[in-house]
């Protein structure tokens, strides 16, 4: 968190594109796989001049669906994958010590998205016949470890029940899913251009310039819960004589919550541009090296983020609302309309003093400055009949307290108006710094120290009732470690370091259970806290060996152990009945298994050059089970089970000694199911959904080379 870019509280990855180079190469790559699996790469690195290069890179992918949707709504498979990806990039030389370096890219992903899986009901009997689930409408009558109180919850939950014991009725797959959704689309275009101009003012300074300018936009249809809950005729039939309610549309669905965007623009629009300013040096014969800089990031929106989330309403198009109302009578669509403007300034310094040549010093402090403002013109909308509504400013709830007392009413076209709109401002700045000895004491070992606090700016979560923003996070960071090389007769190398993070203030998701009275007027919520303290610790390795020709074992193992010591949640607004983090205190941290360990094993056959290099490869994944969010139904609600994973490829580099390569892959070779995330739908229809992992996929890749590689 100390040089350059966004500071961290982690680190930073770098994902560094292969760099135009001054000869002429290339390949092109097809792929083809299960699922009709569909990919071609390709490069060409072309010499314009002598000061000019300059490369082309592109990816083809498509492959259809994973998941087998039954509803009979909308496309039969989820999860496919459908994009471009095209890269340009150029290198000019202007003088001997002037470089000008240019990336322009763009990307497209348009696919079906993806939904989760309803798992489980609350265990009430299912239909057919006369609806058994009315058993559960005593408030507190759930099943056994799932007291569900709230009507809407037990009716829901029945409802999921149902669903379940249809698809088992079926023969349903672990990756078989129902979506209600009619079109479903997940899009999202990217482009961006980065010119980086390098200056070697002399032999011991270096001025580097990066700019950048990004646009992204996203737009979606989805369902939140993945339910499609039907009913057979007449089954609310002795729901007519409670009093209360109203059934305007005797359908046969009860609708859940979906997730589009909304009239007024693109559910995502984002502009991002930066610009960094390094300069690079080093002194004293090369002991001292040192790098400062200062960097600037403004985001401003391209127009409103539009949402339109239908809670238990359907719409085929949510302008003209044309919609149905579930059964009850209480649909609504929570119309979002947001813009988040970002300014993120940082100055930065740091320098590593060699005091002799065993030993390293290496410092380095940051400032930096966060501004985030958030305009907001949220509206609630009641369908009445197809084509008409009552509009409503969401903001009601803050203005009166959380009643529904004199409503703002909104004209009958203000998808976006400015009479529902809200402003929030956020600012914090934060010292980090950076302390790190080293100890060589030959070439092939390092011994270190390190202490680094670390900072991650507070935010903005528009239109949410529950908390609308949270605090920064600090975290002081110890960590030792050693790095080693072995040579002779068992060449390979052992990295291991020990570490300890002390968060304060750490950011940490609360699920918000909206309150009954509420549940027709408000989305699920899950908002940020700021955690009053928690602590981090534990040990990675990671080894590699050649035990004999040909054969290569990488191992790296990680064990963490994580503590949520204290947290303070914000005050609890009147439209929510309580606020559930997604750890306890005294616990671990939600996804922080204790242990994972990975080992890959290559062997390459002793074959001619003629012939080519063939070699075998295997990876293996252990992760512990661990919790995701707090168990509190049921002693496997959601806890993720531990997992054993399997890759495996075999590859033929130089096939006869030409410039062809070909191979096989495989992913999850063992056909692995397991939910990789629960959501908590329980507050609201009182079940236990979540998102399934990929099945076993294969496919064969061959690429052809030329030029100088």
């Amino acid at each position: 968190g100390t040089l350059f870019g966004r500071n961290t509280t982690g680190g930073a990855i770098l994902l560094v594109p292969a760099k135009p180079k001054d000869t002429v190469a290339g390949y092109i790559e097809a792929s083809v796989g299960n699922y009709d699996m569909r990919r071609v790469q390709g490069m060409i690195n072309m010499p314009i001049s002598d000061r000019f290069r300059a490369r082309v890179a592109m990816d083809v992918h498509k492959r259809d669906g994973y998941l087998q949707n039954k509803s009979g709504i909308g496309p039969s498979a989820l999860g496919d994958t459908d994009y471009v990806s095209v890269r340009f990039s150029v290198v000019a030389d202007l003088s001997d010590t002037l470089e000008n370096y240019t990336i322009f890219s763009y990307s497209k992903s348009d696919t079906y998205g993806n939904t989760p899986k309803v798992n489980a009901g609350p265990g009430c009997p299912s239909f057919p016949g006369v609806p058994p689930v009315f058993n559960c409408f005593t408030p507190g009558s759930g099943a056994p470890g799932f007291p569900l109180t709230g009507f809407l919850q037990q009716v829901a939950g029945g409802l999921a029940d149902a669903q379940v014991a249809r698809g088992i009725a079926r023969g349903d797959g672990f990756w078989s899913v129902e979506s209600p959704i009619v079109n479903p689309r997940s899009v999202q275009t990217t482009w961006r251009v980065i010119n980086t101009t390098t200056w070697e003012a002399s032999d011991n300074i270096t001025v580097k310039n990066i700019i950048s300018y990004s646009e992204f936009v996203e737009n979606t249809a989805y369902n939140l819960f993945g339910d499609n809950f039907t009913y057979p005729a007449n089954y609310f039939t002795p729901l007519l004589s409670v009093p209360g309610f109203t059934f305007l549309h005797p359908a046969d669905r009860f609708p859940g919550i979906a997730i589009k965007t909304g009239p007024s623009g693109d559910y995502a629009a984002q502009s991002t541009f930066t610009e960094e300013l390094q300069l690079i040096g080093e002194a004293a014969g090369g002991r001292l090296r040192w790098q400062a800089g200062a960097y600037l990031e403004i985001s401003n929106p391209l127009g409103f983020n539009a949402g339109a989330n239908e809670i238990f309403v359907n719409c085929t198009d949510a302008l003209s609302l044309a919609c149905t109302n579930n059964i009850l009578g209480f649909g609504t669509i929570s119309n979002s309309n947001i813009k988040n403007f970002y300014n993120n300034k940082g100055f930065y310094a740091q320098a590593s003093f060699d005091l002799n040549d065993q030993f390293t010093f290496t410092a380095g402090i940051r400032y930096t400055i966060d501004k985030m403002r958030d305009v907001s013109q949220n509206i609630t909308i009641i369908p009445t009949v197809p084509g008409s509504g009552i509009f409503q400013c969401q903001n009601i709830l803050e203005f009166n307290n959380g009643t529904l007392a004199n409503p703002i009413p909104v004209p009958a076209s203000g998808f976006a108006d400015p009479t529902c709109q809200t402003n929030i401002r956020i600012k914090s700045n934060k010292p980090t710094w950076l302390i790190n000895l080293d100890y060589k004491p030959n070439g092939d070992i390092l011994i270190y120290a390190k202490w680094a606090r670390g900072y991650r700016q507070g935010s903005i979560i528009s239109g949410n009732f529950a908390s609308p923003t949270f605090n920064p996070e600090t975290v002081d960071t110890y960590e030792i470690g050693g790095k080693f090389s072995f040579r002779g007769a068992l060449p390979g190398f052992l990295n291991i370091a020990a570490f300890y993070n002390d968060f304060r203030d750490q950011q940490i998701a609360v699920n918000a259970v909206i309150a009954p009275a509420f549940q027709a007027l408000l989305a699920p919520s899950q908002i940020i806290a700021n955690a009053g303290k928690s602590r981090i610790w534990g040990v990675e390795v990671d080894a590699s060996v050649r035990p004999f020709e040909g054969f290569k074992l990488d191992v790296s193992y990680a064990y963490l152990n994580t503590k949520l010591i204290s947290i303070t949640p914000p005050p609890l607004p009147i439209f929510y009945s309580q606020l559930v983090p997604v750890a306890a205190v005294g616990g671990p941290l939600a996804q922080s298994p204790k242990n994972r360990v990975t080992v890959t094993a290559t062997y390459t056959l002793p074959l001619d050059d003629s012939i080519g290099q063939i070699s075998f490869g295997g990876t293996f994944t252990h992760t512990d089970a661990h919790d995701v969010h707090t168990q509190q139904f049921a002693p496997t609600t959601f806890k993720l089970r531990a997992v054993d994973s399997l890759n495996l490829n075999v590859e033929w580099e130089s096939v006869m000694g030409g410039p062809v390569d070909l191979a096989f892959f495989m992913t999850n070779v063992t056909n692995q199911k397991r939910i990789l995330y629960p959501i908590a739908a329980y507050p609201t229809l009182g079940s236990e959904v979540g998102y399934v992992n990929q099945p076993r996929m294969f496919g064969f890749r061959a690429k052809f080379r030329f030029g100088d590689q």
